[in-house]
């Protein structure tokens, strides 16, 4: 908090053991905006627009939470692990959801992770713009 009582914002500083790239994405990921599963209470419904799909995941919160609109791997709701967005690569982003990105969860019928394509856009059920 700064001396007037409102909560000062956390900025990612570029980590000298990091790669130039791995930083940059990091910064990129908190310029384009997100959501954490750690922020998200219990009940929350928000929309996750991809290049391909739109789904609808439900908080159902530990990371945890109902998603669908995926014609394969979840036509209905299915109970799935939110593990987090990537750039693609192996680097994981635990339990944020982030434009630009790409969700990664688990899902209790299939091995492995799960990866969407990029995220264009999230936002609450009600298609109100999540604040980046």
């Amino acid at each position: 908090m700064n001396d007037v009582g409102v909560p000062v914002p956390t900025v990612f500083t570029p980590n000298p053991h990091l790669s130039d790239e791995i930083n940059s994405n990091i910064i990129q990921s908190e310029i384009e905006g997100g959501v954490s599963m750690h922020h998200l209470p219990k009940g929350s419904v928000v929309e996750i627009e991809t290049q391909n799909r739109v789904y609808t995941l439900v908080s159902c919160g530990e990371g945890e939470a109902l998603l669908h609109g995926h014609p394969t791997f979840c036509p209905e709701p299915v109970l799935v692990n939110i593990h987090g967005s990537t750039w693609g690569g192996t680097m994981l982003k635990h339990r944020f959801i982030g434009r630009g990105m790409h969700l990664e969860f688990g899902h209790p019928d299939y091995e492995g992770p799960i990866l969407t394509s990029r995220i264009v856009d999230i936002r609450p059920a009600g298609h109100v713009p999540i604040a980046a």
